[in-house]
Protein backbone atom coordinates (compact mmCIF):
# COMPACT_ATOMS: atom_id res chain seq x y z
CA UNK A 1 0.00 0.00 0.00
CA UNK A 2 2.65 2.12 0.70
CA UNK A 3 4.34 1.78 -2.42
CA UNK A 4 0.77 2.50 -4.01
CA UNK A 5 0.59 6.09 -2.19
CA UNK A 6 4.51 7.01 -3.37
CA UNK A 7 3.66 6.25 -6.81
CA UNK A 8 1.02 8.68 -7.28
CA UNK A 9 2.72 10.92 -5.13
CA UNK A 10 5.66 10.71 -7.79
CA UNK A 11 2.88 11.02 -10.76
CA UNK A 12 0.98 13.61 -9.12
CA UNK A 13 3.88 15.83 -8.51
CA UNK A 14 5.23 15.48 -12.24
CA UNK A 15 1.60 16.38 -13.16
CA UNK A 16 1.60 20.16 -11.21
CA UNK A 17 5.23 20.25 -12.77
CA UNK A 18 4.16 20.31 -16.18
CA UNK A 19 1.05 22.31 -15.92
CA UNK A 20 3.20 25.03 -14.00
CA UNK A 21 5.01 24.83 -17.18
CA UNK A 22 2.30 25.00 -19.89
CA UNK A 23 0.18 28.14 -17.46
CA UNK A 24 3.85 29.62 -17.71
CA UNK A 25 3.67 29.24 -21.32
CA UNK A 26 -0.03 30.26 -21.93
CA UNK A 27 0.59 33.65 -20.08
CA UNK A 28 3.53 34.72 -21.82
CA UNK A 29 1.83 33.97 -24.84
CA UNK A 30 -1.08 36.21 -24.15
CA UNK A 31 1.09 39.03 -22.77
CA UNK A 32 2.55 38.88 -25.99
CA UNK A 33 -0.71 39.09 -27.86
CA UNK A 34 -2.04 41.80 -25.71
CA UNK A 35 1.10 44.07 -26.89
CA UNK A 36 0.67 42.91 -30.11
CA UNK A 37 -0.49 45.78 -33.01
CA UNK A 38 -1.76 44.37 -35.92
CA UNK A 39 0.08 46.40 -39.48
CA UNK A 40 -2.06 49.58 -40.63
CA UNK A 41 -4.59 48.56 -43.97
CA UNK A 42 -3.48 50.20 -47.03
CA UNK A 43 -5.47 52.25 -48.58
CA UNK A 44 -6.16 55.12 -51.29
CA UNK A 45 -7.65 58.20 -49.70
CA UNK A 46 -8.51 61.89 -51.25
CA UNK A 47 -10.47 64.55 -50.08
CA UNK A 48 -14.20 65.43 -49.81
CA UNK A 49 -14.49 67.95 -52.95
CA UNK A 50 -17.07 70.56 -53.55
CA UNK A 51 -17.79 70.14 -57.18
CA UNK A 52 -20.47 72.35 -59.35
CA UNK A 53 -22.95 70.14 -61.68
CA UNK A 54 -24.92 71.83 -63.96
CA UNK A 55 -28.96 71.16 -63.61
CA UNK A 56 -30.44 68.95 -66.67
CA UNK A 57 -34.24 67.72 -67.49
CA UNK A 58 -33.89 64.13 -69.29
CA UNK A 59 -35.97 62.25 -71.71
CA UNK A 60 -36.48 60.01 -74.40
CA UNK A 61 -37.13 61.20 -77.59
CA UNK A 62 -37.71 59.93 -81.53
CA UNK A 63 -35.75 61.33 -83.90
CA UNK A 64 -36.88 62.96 -87.45
CA UNK A 65 -35.94 64.00 -90.61
CA UNK A 66 -35.85 68.00 -90.82
CA UNK A 67 -37.26 66.87 -94.58
CA UNK A 68 -39.00 64.00 -95.58
CA UNK A 69 -41.00 62.75 -98.18
CA UNK A 70 -41.83 59.60 -100.09
CA UNK A 71 -41.34 60.90 -104.07
CA UNK A 72 -44.65 59.41 -105.70
CA UNK A 73 -45.19 59.54 -109.46
CA UNK A 74 -47.11 62.60 -110.49
CA UNK A 75 -48.46 61.15 -114.06
CA UNK A 76 -49.72 57.40 -114.96
CA UNK A 77 -46.98 55.94 -116.87
CA UNK A 78 -44.65 52.38 -117.53
CA UNK A 79 -40.54 53.16 -115.83
CA UNK A 80 -37.96 53.69 -118.87
CA UNK A 81 -35.01 54.30 -116.69
CA UNK A 82 -33.86 54.22 -112.95
CA UNK A 83 -31.43 56.45 -112.38
CA UNK A 84 -30.64 56.51 -109.07
CA UNK A 85 -28.92 53.93 -106.41
CA UNK A 86 -30.33 53.28 -103.23
CA UNK A 87 -29.22 54.52 -100.00
CA UNK A 88 -27.12 57.08 -101.93
CA UNK A 89 -26.94 60.81 -101.83
CA UNK A 90 -29.09 63.17 -103.97
CA UNK A 91 -28.83 66.68 -104.68
CA UNK A 92 -32.43 68.89 -105.54
CA UNK A 93 -33.49 68.41 -109.20
CA UNK A 94 -31.33 64.95 -109.62
CA UNK A 95 -33.49 63.19 -111.82
CA UNK A 96 -34.63 59.43 -110.05
CA UNK A 97 -36.89 57.78 -112.79
CA UNK A 98 -37.97 58.60 -116.30
CA UNK A 99 -41.46 57.21 -117.76
CA UNK A 100 -42.88 56.45 -120.96
CA UNK A 101 -43.67 59.60 -123.18
CA UNK A 102 -43.36 58.07 -126.66
CA UNK A 103 -47.37 59.57 -126.76
CA UNK A 104 -47.08 62.63 -125.43
CA UNK A 105 -44.27 63.57 -127.28
CA UNK A 106 -46.21 63.18 -130.59
CA UNK A 107 -48.91 65.00 -129.38
CA UNK A 108 -46.77 68.01 -128.29
CA UNK A 109 -45.46 67.56 -131.99
CA UNK A 110 -48.91 67.92 -133.46
CA UNK A 111 -49.62 71.18 -130.67
CA UNK A 112 -46.61 73.13 -131.54
CA UNK A 113 -47.58 72.64 -135.43
CA UNK A 114 -50.91 74.01 -134.83
CA UNK A 115 -49.34 76.78 -132.92
CA UNK A 116 -47.20 77.56 -135.48
CA UNK A 117 -50.12 77.83 -138.36
CA UNK A 118 -51.91 79.94 -135.69
CA UNK A 119 -49.42 82.13 -135.54
CA UNK A 120 -48.84 82.64 -139.20
CA UNK A 121 -52.29 82.87 -139.57
CA UNK A 122 -52.25 85.74 -136.69
CA UNK A 123 -49.14 87.47 -138.36
CA UNK A 124 -51.11 87.83 -141.37
CA UNK A 125 -54.41 89.30 -139.59
CA UNK A 126 -52.47 91.46 -137.94
CA UNK A 127 -51.51 92.88 -141.09
CA UNK A 128 -55.26 92.94 -142.84
CA UNK A 129 -56.38 94.13 -140.03
CA UNK A 130 -53.58 97.20 -139.88
CA UNK A 131 -55.03 98.24 -144.06
CA UNK A 132 -58.15 98.13 -143.29
CA UNK A 133 -59.11 94.75 -145.30
CA UNK A 134 -60.03 92.63 -142.01
CA UNK A 135 -62.06 92.95 -138.75
CA UNK A 136 -60.93 93.40 -135.20
CA UNK A 137 -63.46 90.38 -134.70
CA UNK A 138 -61.19 88.16 -137.35
CA UNK A 139 -57.85 88.95 -135.20
CA UNK A 140 -59.02 89.04 -131.87
CA UNK A 141 -60.44 85.16 -132.76
CA UNK A 142 -57.08 84.14 -134.19
CA UNK A 143 -55.55 85.58 -131.38
CA UNK A 144 -57.41 83.02 -129.06
CA UNK A 145 -56.62 80.20 -131.28
CA UNK A 146 -53.38 81.18 -130.99
CA UNK A 147 -53.21 81.14 -127.89
CA UNK A 148 -55.08 78.28 -127.34
CA UNK A 149 -52.72 76.72 -129.10
CA UNK A 150 -49.56 77.36 -127.24
CA UNK A 151 -51.41 76.46 -123.71
CA UNK A 152 -52.42 73.26 -125.51
CA UNK A 153 -48.14 73.03 -126.58
CA UNK A 154 -47.38 73.57 -122.66
CA UNK A 155 -49.65 71.64 -120.90
CA UNK A 156 -48.39 68.47 -123.14
CA UNK A 157 -44.87 69.85 -121.63
CA UNK A 158 -45.61 69.48 -118.11
CA UNK A 159 -47.26 66.45 -118.78
CA UNK A 160 -43.85 65.15 -120.27
CA UNK A 161 -41.50 67.20 -117.78
CA UNK A 162 -43.73 65.35 -114.75
CA UNK A 163 -42.64 62.19 -116.27
CA UNK A 164 -38.91 62.70 -115.46
CA UNK A 165 -39.26 62.80 -111.60
CA UNK A 166 -36.46 64.60 -110.13
CA UNK A 167 -35.27 65.14 -106.39
CA UNK A 168 -37.58 67.71 -104.39
CA UNK A 169 -34.55 68.28 -102.08
CA UNK A 170 -30.86 67.24 -100.95
CA UNK A 171 -31.54 64.23 -99.13
CA UNK A 172 -30.57 60.19 -98.91
CA UNK A 173 -32.69 57.56 -100.88
CA UNK A 174 -33.95 54.82 -98.95
CA UNK A 175 -35.00 51.25 -100.56
CA UNK A 176 -36.30 51.75 -104.69
CA UNK A 177 -40.22 50.54 -104.50
CA UNK A 178 -40.10 50.36 -108.66
CA UNK A 179 -38.61 48.60 -111.36
CA UNK A 180 -37.96 49.11 -114.82
CA UNK A 181 -41.22 48.44 -116.54
CA UNK A 182 -43.36 49.01 -113.16
CA UNK A 183 -46.99 50.63 -114.49
CA UNK A 184 -47.53 53.60 -112.03
CA UNK A 185 -50.67 55.35 -111.57
CA UNK A 186 -50.52 59.15 -109.98
CA UNK A 187 -49.18 59.06 -106.64
CA UNK A 188 -47.54 55.45 -106.92
CA UNK A 189 -44.01 55.61 -104.55
CA UNK A 190 -40.91 55.09 -105.90
CA UNK A 191 -38.22 55.86 -103.11
CA UNK A 192 -38.10 58.09 -99.37
CA UNK A 193 -36.26 60.56 -99.66
CA UNK A 194 -34.95 62.07 -96.41
CA UNK A 195 -32.73 65.02 -95.27
CA UNK A 196 -30.89 63.68 -92.04
CA UNK A 197 -28.14 66.99 -91.44
CA UNK A 198 -29.46 68.26 -89.52
CA UNK A 199 -31.88 66.51 -87.63
CA UNK A 200 -34.71 67.08 -85.61
CA UNK A 201 -35.37 64.81 -82.07
CA UNK A 202 -38.67 65.40 -80.46
CA UNK A 203 -39.71 64.30 -77.37
CA UNK A 204 -41.49 65.57 -74.16
CA UNK A 205 -41.06 67.44 -70.68
CA UNK A 206 -43.30 67.62 -67.61
CA UNK A 207 -45.57 70.64 -67.35
CA UNK A 208 -43.72 71.31 -64.11
CA UNK A 209 -39.93 71.56 -65.61
CA UNK A 210 -41.50 74.37 -68.29
CA UNK A 211 -40.95 77.23 -66.44
CA UNK A 212 -37.24 76.12 -67.09
CA UNK A 213 -37.34 75.70 -70.64
CA UNK A 214 -36.63 78.00 -72.99
CA UNK A 215 -35.29 78.05 -76.96
CA UNK A 216 -31.38 78.09 -77.54
CA UNK A 217 -30.49 75.54 -74.07
CA UNK A 218 -28.19 73.11 -75.37
CA UNK A 219 -29.20 69.82 -75.79
CA UNK A 220 -27.36 66.34 -76.11
CA UNK A 221 -28.17 63.05 -77.28
CA UNK A 222 -27.29 59.40 -76.95
CA UNK A 223 -28.48 56.44 -78.33
CA UNK A 224 -27.37 52.74 -78.25
CA UNK A 225 -27.26 52.69 -82.44
CA UNK A 226 -24.32 54.54 -82.18
CA UNK A 227 -22.38 53.94 -78.80
CA UNK A 228 -19.95 56.12 -76.91
CA UNK A 229 -21.09 59.19 -79.22
CA UNK A 230 -22.88 62.15 -78.11
CA UNK A 231 -24.40 64.59 -80.47
CA UNK A 232 -24.74 68.04 -79.36
CA UNK A 233 -27.69 70.68 -80.40
CA UNK A 234 -29.66 73.21 -79.38
CA UNK A 235 -33.72 73.53 -78.16
CA UNK A 236 -35.33 75.30 -81.44
CA UNK A 237 -39.38 74.60 -80.57
CA UNK A 238 -41.53 74.65 -77.50
CA UNK A 239 -45.27 73.26 -78.14
CA UNK A 240 -47.55 75.93 -76.81
CA UNK A 241 -49.93 73.44 -75.91
CA UNK A 242 -49.44 70.55 -72.86
CA UNK A 243 -50.92 67.34 -73.57
CA UNK A 244 -53.97 66.45 -71.58
CA UNK A 245 -53.81 63.24 -71.12
CA UNK A 246 -49.56 63.01 -70.55
CA UNK A 247 -49.63 66.76 -68.84
CA UNK A 248 -46.36 67.08 -70.54
CA UNK A 249 -45.35 69.68 -73.31
CA UNK A 250 -44.29 68.71 -76.98
CA UNK A 251 -40.36 69.61 -77.44
CA UNK A 252 -37.79 69.29 -80.17
CA UNK A 253 -34.38 69.99 -80.53
CA UNK A 254 -31.97 70.11 -83.64
CA UNK A 255 -28.81 68.32 -84.51
CA UNK A 256 -25.86 68.35 -86.00
CA UNK A 257 -25.61 65.24 -87.83
CA UNK A 258 -22.50 64.74 -89.91
CA UNK A 259 -21.98 60.97 -91.55
CA UNK A 260 -25.79 60.69 -91.03
CA UNK A 261 -25.33 58.10 -87.95
CA UNK A 262 -28.36 59.33 -86.95
CA UNK A 263 -31.61 57.84 -88.52
CA UNK A 264 -35.36 59.53 -88.58
CA UNK A 265 -37.14 56.56 -86.37
CA UNK A 266 -34.21 56.21 -83.83
CA UNK A 267 -35.04 56.08 -80.15
CA UNK A 268 -32.80 58.46 -78.36
CA UNK A 269 -31.83 59.76 -74.89
CA UNK A 270 -31.95 63.14 -74.59
CA UNK A 271 -30.45 65.79 -72.12
CA UNK A 272 -31.39 69.43 -71.73
CA UNK A 273 -29.01 70.80 -70.02
CA UNK A 274 -29.74 74.40 -68.08
CA UNK A 275 -28.49 77.68 -67.48
CA UNK A 276 -28.23 76.80 -63.43
CA UNK A 277 -25.78 74.86 -61.84
CA UNK A 278 -25.58 73.80 -58.14
CA UNK A 279 -22.64 73.24 -56.00
CA UNK A 280 -22.34 69.57 -54.26
CA UNK A 281 -20.03 67.79 -52.12
CA UNK A 282 -19.13 64.88 -53.97
CA UNK A 283 -17.48 61.35 -52.91
CA UNK A 284 -16.05 59.10 -54.90
CA UNK A 285 -18.90 55.58 -55.43
CA UNK A 286 -16.17 53.52 -54.13
CA UNK A 287 -15.62 55.45 -50.97
CA UNK A 288 -19.28 54.42 -49.60
CA UNK A 289 -20.07 51.58 -47.57
CA UNK A 290 -23.25 50.31 -48.73
CA UNK A 291 -25.77 48.64 -45.79
CA UNK A 292 -29.14 47.87 -45.18
CA UNK A 293 -28.57 50.18 -41.68
CA UNK A 294 -27.11 53.32 -43.34
CA UNK A 295 -24.41 53.42 -45.85
CA UNK A 296 -21.34 55.30 -44.42
CA UNK A 297 -17.75 56.18 -45.27
CA UNK A 298 -14.06 56.69 -43.63
CA UNK A 299 -12.58 59.81 -42.52
CA UNK A 300 -8.81 59.41 -41.84
CA UNK A 301 -7.91 60.90 -38.26
CA UNK A 302 -5.38 60.41 -36.26
CA UNK A 303 -5.18 59.34 -32.94
CA UNK A 304 -3.40 60.75 -29.68
CA UNK A 305 -0.28 58.98 -31.11
CA UNK A 306 -0.07 60.32 -34.69
CA UNK A 307 -1.22 57.40 -36.02
CA UNK A 308 -3.80 57.20 -38.93
CA UNK A 309 -6.72 55.42 -38.44
CA UNK A 310 -10.66 55.00 -40.24
CA UNK A 311 -13.26 56.52 -38.21
CA UNK A 312 -16.33 55.38 -39.50
CA UNK A 313 -19.35 58.50 -40.76
CA UNK A 314 -23.07 57.69 -41.53
CA UNK A 315 -23.92 59.90 -45.01
CA UNK A 316 -26.87 60.59 -46.42
CA UNK A 317 -26.88 60.15 -50.36
CA UNK A 318 -27.83 62.11 -52.83
CA UNK A 319 -27.55 62.04 -56.96
CA UNK A 320 -25.35 59.87 -58.54
CA UNK A 321 -23.36 61.30 -61.72
CA UNK A 322 -20.59 59.25 -63.22
CA UNK A 323 -18.14 57.93 -60.59
CA UNK A 324 -18.98 60.52 -57.93
CA UNK A 325 -21.63 60.54 -55.31
CA UNK A 326 -23.25 63.67 -54.00
CA UNK A 327 -23.19 63.36 -50.49
CA UNK A 328 -26.27 65.42 -48.76
CA UNK A 329 -24.85 65.28 -44.74
CA UNK A 330 -21.98 63.82 -42.66
CA UNK A 331 -19.43 64.97 -44.35
CA UNK A 332 -17.41 68.30 -45.14
CA UNK A 333 -15.25 69.87 -47.65
CA UNK A 334 -11.95 69.08 -47.36
CA UNK A 335 -12.60 65.82 -45.05
CA UNK A 336 -9.82 63.21 -45.99
CA UNK A 337 -11.71 59.45 -46.55
CA UNK A 338 -10.96 56.62 -47.61
CA UNK A 339 -11.44 55.78 -51.31
CA UNK A 340 -10.73 52.30 -51.90
CA UNK A 341 -10.02 49.55 -49.65
CA UNK A 342 -13.23 50.00 -47.29
CA UNK A 343 -14.42 46.43 -47.38
CA UNK A 344 -11.38 45.54 -45.38
CA UNK A 345 -11.76 48.14 -42.47
CA UNK A 346 -13.54 48.48 -39.06
CA UNK A 347 -14.40 51.59 -37.39
CA UNK A 348 -10.76 52.61 -35.46
CA UNK A 349 -8.35 50.49 -37.86
CA UNK A 350 -5.37 51.84 -38.51
CA UNK A 351 -4.22 52.69 -41.55
CA UNK A 352 -1.51 53.58 -44.31
CA UNK A 353 -2.05 55.63 -47.30
CA UNK A 354 -0.75 54.77 -50.77
CA UNK A 355 -2.10 56.74 -53.67
CA UNK A 356 -0.04 54.92 -56.54
CA UNK A 357 -2.80 52.69 -57.14
CA UNK A 358 -5.28 55.50 -56.76
CA UNK A 359 -8.55 55.06 -59.90
CA UNK A 360 -9.15 58.28 -61.92
CA UNK A 361 -12.62 59.28 -61.39
CA UNK A 362 -14.62 61.37 -64.07
CA UNK A 363 -18.00 62.60 -63.91
CA UNK A 364 -18.57 60.96 -67.58
CA UNK A 365 -16.41 58.06 -67.75
CA UNK A 366 -16.46 56.01 -70.84
CA UNK A 367 -15.64 52.43 -69.60
CA UNK A 368 -14.70 51.59 -73.52
CA UNK A 369 -11.48 53.76 -73.04
CA UNK A 370 -10.82 52.69 -69.41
Amino acid sequence: MKKYLLAFAGLLSIVLVVGGIKAQQISTLMNMMANMQMPPTAITASEVRELEWEESLQSVGSLEAVRGVTVNADMQGRVTEILFTAGTDVKKGDVLIRQESSTEEAQLRAAEASADLAKVNLDRLRALLASNVSSKAEYDAAEARYKESVAQADNIRSIIAKKTVRAPFDGRLGIRMVNIGSDLNSGSPIVSLQAVDPIYVNFQIPQRSLSSLQKGLQVRLTTDAVPNATFNGLLTAISPEVDVSTRSVRVQATLENTGGKLLPGMYAKVQVVLPEVKRVLAVPATAISYATYGDSIFKIVENDEGALIAEQSFVRLGEARGDFVEILAGVEAGDRIVTTGVFKLLNGAAVSINNDTQPEYSETPNPENS
